[in-house]
């Protein structure tokens, strides 16, 4: 069953904004509004994966620093 609900439009500065209701709230501070005919769909925006943001990261470089073991604490022993 659609949750439907009438919500009041109202002016914030030069926007024309409308108070979400908090059974329709949604998680996160951003969302994607489109338009569907003379609808206006508002979606949460879909979290990426770990995956996703890696993907975006410029290559690593061939070279890496030398790892010093000398510099190392030495590991203790963790009883679970």
């Amino acid at each position: 069953m659609m949750q439907e609900r009438q919500v009041k439009l109202f002016r914030n500065g030069r926007n024309q904004a409308v108070r979400i209701p908090v059974e329709f709230e949604m998680q996160g501070d951003t969302a994607i509004m489109h338009r569907e005919g003379n609808r206006l769909v508002i979606e949460p925006v879909k979290r990426r994966s770990l995956t996703e943001i890696l993907a975006t990261l410029p290559p690593l470089g061939e070279e890496f620093a030398d790892i010093n073991n000398d510099d190392l604490l030495p590991l203790r022993d963790i009883d679970l």
